[in-house]
């Protein structure tokens, strides 16, 4: 590492260089203006803006220089690969830092599932920050795998990469004032504590900010999101896979509040990932939808960096990191190149040979079922009518929706010809007798099974189906897989993807993990299922953290009245 003397007399043009990229035009995300300037690189730090010379120097006449985006807010498990191939996937787009919130695994595995996470991101040509799951589990009414105290997390906030405390999506809890999450707060201390609070408004809002939550990213109309800002919050705007958010919000923005906004995906699927883009597709939605492409490249990195006292990234200015893309134009925003630390990683979409192989880090199975039959996917009808659990296209809210049920030998069944499809949630932790077993609307399922061990957030295993042999056939494979997807139908599995890590993730690369979800939605759509991504609408099927209707291990849950209900109505 080069000495402060060194950096002085390069900054001055006194000492050349490690690097110049020459003539560009550089986005100035701190004065909102766009000019030719050469960037001067020394010892992975931008040193100079203007005029420099380098030992090496790349000539980058008729492009745009700008900073690395951030991703302020995902859980890579949701892209269904390990770190290093979302790092392969992202990096080469643009998406140089991402401050994750592992919760996913971490209902699975606790400490052990964090500690794999940031050991999985040695090494990579992307910074990975951490903010320590605040609800593990996300509630008492579910069984994960984990349980995670305040004295748990305490020790892990000295950790260089661990940035605060991560999406309080309990905020009943915080309105009840329980103990164990207040403790989460405030051992946060100087950090940050990101909030998790869909529809929340009014006294109750401001209790939530009062006790220390600064951000939100579930926010789906101006109105909530303004109500928000004035309360002082920092608004993660949203585009994810489910939950497409960013073209509601975008017009909430002015040049008073622009600086409390930030760019997000959340949860993120290998297809749109490799088909759309991550905060580069972000960046050119915003520019599409009218947004000035320096306000669009400041949502995707200062803004983030600033929440985040993050302070040597998000800017090309002295002293900063030299996370450097090279953009081809101000309207597509195609990244041509991508600079980390100075070093050209990626190339034309393309990550380059680095040398450096990231270490392959190993986790046990998650998986532990206790032995099933048929007969455990009976349900006994217990009056007429019937709650089900009607799923909304593109989002994880639900609505509750009472029908008739149809009774077969005094047993509650499927029935297609209305859409009503059995729904159960086995607990698969810790091999207990836990099933949670309910009805779904929406899925458009005419026979077979569907089946996933990916379900918000305690990752219990769910299935629907027309067919209980199929049910059960279909979780069984889930179990073979040690977590995976999969579609059964008369008996026979379809279509799968394994999913051994954590029951969350594949090994494979992430072409070859949307290649597998493509083949499940064909054989999704041959049982009947007529909607996009039927297998994210059914991992949010179970949070019972986010209104109205949701189904966990231990029951049917009534999330606006926080309390479980019966499925059957006299």
């Amino acid at each position: 590492m080069a000495g402060l003397g060194d950096v002085i007399e390069v900054a001055r043009g006194q000492k050349p260089c490690d690097l110049v990229l020459k003539g560009g035009s550089l986005i100035n995300v701190f004065s909102g203006e766009i000019y030719k300037a050469d960037v001067g690189i020394f010892d992975g730090n931008i040193v100079g803006i203007g005029r420099y010379e380098g030992k090496e120097e790349m000539n980058v006449k008729g492009k745009y220089l700008s900073p690395g985006f951030i991703d302020g807010h995902v859980h890579i498990e949701s892209s269904m690969v390990e770190v290093r191939e979302f790092a392969r996937a992202v990096v080469p787009r643009g998406t140089t830092s991402v401050v994750i919130d592992p919760h996913e695994i971490a209902n699975v595995f606790g400490l052990e599932g964090i500690q794999y996470m940031l050991r999985s991101s040695k090494f990579n040509p992307l910074n990975v920050f951490l903010m320590l799951p605040s609800c593990v589990p996300a509630t008492e009414f579910e069984t994960s795998g984990s349980s995670l105290k305040g004295f748990d997390l305490y020790p892990l906030l000295t950790e260089k990469w661990v940035l605060g405390i991560g999406e309080v999506m309990n905020y009943p809890g915080v309105l009840r004032r329980d103990q164990d999450l207040l403790d989460k707060i405030t051992m946060a201390d100087e950090k940050r504590v990101d909030g998790h609070a869909p529809d929340l408004g009014g006294r109750d809002l401001c209790a939530y900010v009062a006790a220390g939550v600064g951000s939100d990213h579930e926010g789906t109309t101006v109105n909530e999101v303004a109500e928000k800002l004035r309360l002082g919050m920092h608004i993660m705007m949203r585009e994810g896979s489910l939950t497409k958010n960013l073209k509601n919000l975008l017009p909430v923005i002015t040049p008073y509040n622009i600086s409390r906004c930030f760019f997000v995906t959340d949860d993120r699927h290998p297809k749109d990932i490799l088909d759309e883009g991550h905060i580069d597709f972000m960046v050119r939605t915003a520019v599409d939808e009218g947004i000035k492409a320096v306000s669009a490249v400041r949502l995707a990195t200062i803004n983030c960096a600033e929440y985040f006292k993050l302070d040597k990234l998000g800017a090309l200015a002295p002293g900063f990191a030299a996370d450097v893309l090279v953009l081809d134009s101000l309207d597509k925003i195609n990244v041509e190149m991508v600079f980390k630390r100075g070093k050209l990683v990626a190339r034309d979409g393309e990550l380059l040979d680095l040398g450096v192989v990231p270490p392959k880090v190993t986790l046990r199975s998650s998986v532990n079922v206790k032995v099933l039959e048929t007969g455990d996917f009976k349900i006994k009808a217990e009056g007429k009518k019937l709650r089900a659990i009607e799923i909304l296209p593109k989002e994880i809210k639900t609505h509750e929706v009472i029908t008739d049920a149809k009774i077969e030998d005094g047993c509650a069944v499927s029935d297609p010809d209305r859409d009503i499809i059995k729904l159960m949630v086995i607990e698969r932790h810790h091999a207990s007798d836990n099933i949670g077993r309910g009805f779904i609307k929406g899925l458009g399922l005419k026979k077979g099974a569907i089946a996933s061990s990916v379900s918000h957030d305690s990752h219990n295993i769910v299935v629907a189906g027309a067919s209980d042999e199929d049910m059960l056939e279909a979780v069984i494979d889930i179990c073979r897989m040690k977590g995976g997807l999969c579609i059964v139908c008369d008996g026979k599995v379809l279509s799968r993807l394994a999913l051994p890590v954590a029951g969350l993730m594949s090994e494979e690369p992430m072409t070859t993990v949307r290649d597998g979800l493509e083949d499940l939605e064909k054989a999704a759509k041959e049982i009947g299922i007529d909607i996009d991504d039927p297998f994210m609408s059914l991992s949010f099927v179970t949070l019972a953290v986010v209104p109205d209707l949701k189904l966990t291990d231990l029951g049917l849950f009534d999330v606006t009245k926080f309390q479980f209900v019966d499925v059957f109505i006299d």
